[in-house]
């Protein structure tokens, strides 16, 4: 089948011989258009998360478009974006085919624009279909490249902005093959001859205006063929949104996805645990009290940010990292029997773990049954994690104890999950030992305490502490010396020019 039926040998590009070039008559045979959310690592990078698996949406063919052509940004809207994005046309029926047969049933590849417009993605609630299917949302071509002849693990996929290169990546860095995406919707649809399936976008999208030029180019690098540049000029629509639907409404995280980044959306972006959690301040967290860091926290307001009533198996050993949050809850039988077996949210939690990270887990404080046992224990200990914290019981405490890994627990129970809990959750805010804890928080623990550490403080409050237990050492050699209490503890006018006059010294404690 020739795609569109009416197409024209390209008159440009590397090789004519082997392209052909979109028209109105290919859009308008175009059966269905299925888009991939997100393929690319550096996309998922931008929002924070990585699937396991690809997710997809509907576009309608009503907002396929040549290239040439203008698309409109409706009146009072702000956040239309562009995607530049490499297009899958399905040249043979695909029906229930393996990843290993998908990129065979493909028999084009061309450049296309997945824009979107997200001052109505809200109302959509996930499906897209007035956020990306707008009259000319989806610009495609210019030339399609026969899938024969291209290597679809080397093609490079670029996007300019009135002529600045905003988007370069090639297929090499996809999360999924284009062979198990074509399989993937070949399960539940029969993708037909002259469908088209957009297949993600790189890291680089963002907001375009009135006036804007964009234009999206795919290559094959191995041979060099190319699509040409497929061309879009956005201008000002005359008409928005009418009161008889959704009005458009815009948060901030609207704006971040819009532009990619809270910087380039000009948001200030909460500090995240992992930039919070340097060596240094990890290092000066480390060197003072868990006692010193509560009462920095204390003198923030922030008095409810300790994990109580749990022992430690490792004693006075210190750990530190990120929290890594999983969520029980109590057990219902019918839930446990649909998400209590198999590869549930315990077993994907202590999986995914990665060095510098703790997992905590939320149990409701329930000693009646434990919410982990030794094999799971080593699991976490294997992915290289600081610590394990649960306000549950523990299964196999003597082995438990044995490992290397730091474990705070809630006593001991022989029975596991099934008795008590049902594994529901990971990475989302739960209540663990009486506070909350978000994923990302920094923890720092030993057996005199265990504390939540927002990131956004972790600077400053590990340079005052660091301060205060050096002036706490100060007293305590003076009251080992003899010196009474009074003025010294805490220290007055004089004992603070002798303290200053000792640390600008350099002098070490032989010298108080």
């Amino acid at each position: 089948m020739t795609p569109g039926g009416s197409v024209t040998t390209t008159p440009e590009g590397n090789d004519a011989a082997h392209a052909t070039t979109v028209d109105a008559a290919f859009c308008e045979r175009v059966g269905k258009v299925v888009a991939v959310h997100l393929a690319y690592r550096s996309r998922a990078e931008q929002r924070g998360r990585t699937p396991t698996f690809p997710s997809y949406f509907m576009k309608a063919t009503s907002s396929l478009a040549a290239t040439g052509e203008t698309v409109e940004r409706p009146a009072g809207t702000e956040l239309l974006a562009f995607e530049g994005e490499i297009a899958l046309v399905i040249g043979t029926a695909a029906r229930r085919i393996s990843p290993d047969e998908g990129w065979g049933h493909v028999g084009w590849v061309t450049a296309s624009n997945d824009l979107g417009l997200y001052d109505i993605k809200y109302a959509d609630k996930g499906s897209n279909v007035r956020s990306k299917s707008g009259d000319g949302f989806t610009p495609i071509g210019p030339a399609l490249l026969p899938a024969a002849d291209v290597d679809p693990g080397n093609l490079r996929i670029r996007t300019w902005v009135n002529g600045s290169l905003a988007q370069d990546a090639t297929t090499e860095e996809l999360i999924f093959s284009f062979g198990q995406i074509v399989a993937d919707l070949s399960q539940q649809m029969t993708l037909q001859p002259g469908d088209v399936v957009l297949t993600g976008t790189p890291a680089g999208s963002s907001v375009i205006v009135p006036g804007d030029v964009v234009e999206v180019q795919v290559d094959d690098v191995a041979s060099s063929r190319s699509t040409g540049r497929l061309s879009t000029t956005v201008t000002e629509g005359a008409e928005g949104f009418a009161a008889f639907g959704n009005p458009t409404k815009i948060t901030d995280a609207d704006r971040i996805d819009a532009f990619g980044t809270p910087e380039a959306a000009g948001i200030e972006r909460p500090l995240t645990g992992a930039e919070a959690l340097t060596e240094g301040v990890k290092e000066k967290l480390l060197s003072v009290a868990t006692a010193t860091i509560s009462g920095a926290l204390r003198k923030r307001g922030l008095n409810n940010v300790a994990i109580e009533g749990l022992t430690a198996t490792k004693g006075t050993r210190k750990v530190i990292g990120l929290a890594r949050t999983l969520r029980y809850v109590p057990n219902r039988e019918d839930l446990f029997k649909s998400h209590g077996g198999g590869y549930n949210a315990q077993k994907r939690a202590m999986d995914s773990l990665e060095p510098g990270q703790i997992l905590v887990m939320e149990a409701r404080g329930e000693q009646g049954s434990a919410t982990l046992g030794d094999i799971l224990a080593l699991r976490t200990q294997v992915a290289g994690a600081e610590a394990i914290i649960t306000d549950g019981g523990v299964r196999d405490l003597s082995a438990v104890e044995d490992l290397d890994i730091p474990a705070f627990h809630n006593g001991a129970h022989p029975a596991v999950l099934g008795r008590k809990h049902v594994p529901w959750s990971i990475d989302e805010t739960i209540g663990c030992g009486g506070t909350t804890v978000q994923p990302g928080d920094i923890i720092v623990g030993d057996a005199d305490g265990i504390l939540v550490i927002p990131p956004a403080l972790a600077a400053e409050i590990a340079d005052e502490t660091v301060e205060q237990e050096r002036r706490d050492t100060f007293v305590f050699e003076h009251v080992k010396k003899g010196h009474k209490i009074d003025g010294l503890f805490p220290m007055n006018k004089d004992w603070l020019e002798k303290y200053h006059a000792w640390v600008n010294s350099g002098a070490d404690l032989d010298a108080l």
